[in-house]
């Protein structure tokens, strides 16, 4: 049975999207950080974004600056597959993405089932919203930035229910990251 996992990073007053959804504040430059990022990124399997998170990946990853600011991740993000969740994209235009629609946790309950690689979330938190209460995601990786954004969008948001959590290790970094990395309870 294949796992599923996310990957998100939050502010230390809990949002992983500003106000105006921008993330770019997450992507703080660090040599340490950095060789963990392509060490995880190594690790293969199926990416799996909301449509805008998708649609915010689809603007740089496939591009020449992405290719030259940091080759061996943009060589991952290109050549992985992925699964886009979307009722309005008809059409995934990123090179290896395929199109899920309808019920989501029927959906992700399915591809579980399937044969392949493991599946990661990466952003989209409407997503994570909507798995982590159907006891749909395996593991948890959330990197805490020390930054303080005073407003935007929880990685949570919309769930109404506990989802009890048990952390399995943690990291900190240079930058002033720490990466925490949790189980379903």
């Amino acid at each position: 049975m294949r796992k599923l996992s996310i990957f998100n990073t939050v502010s230390i007053d809990g949002y992983f999207t500003d106000t105006r959804g921008d993330m770019s504040w997450a992507h703080k430059d660090d040599p340490e950080w950095n060789e963990w990022a392509r060490q995880n990124a190594s690790g293969g399997g199926v990416l799996m974004f909301g449509r805008t998170t998708y649609q915010l990946m689809t603007k740089y990853w496939p591009t020449p600056l992405a290719a030259k600011n940091n080759p061996v991740i943009a060589k991952y993000m290109n050549e992985r597959p992925k699964i886009v969740v979307s009722h309005s994209i008809e059409k995934p235009d990123w090179n290896n993405t395929t199109r899920i629609q309808g019920d989501l946790p029927a959906a992700v309950r399915q591809l579980k089932q399937d044969s392949g690689d493991d599946i990661c979330i990466l952003g989209s938190g409407s997503l994570i919203a909507q798995l982590a209460p159907e006891g749909l995601i395996d593991s948890y990786q959330i990197a805490v930035s020390p930054i303080v954004l005073g407003e935007g969008k929880t990685l949570f948001e919309g769930v109404k229910e506990r989802v009890g959590m048990k952390l399995t290790s943690t990291r900190s970094f240079g930058n002033g990251n720490v990466l925490t990395c949790y189980e379903p309870a």
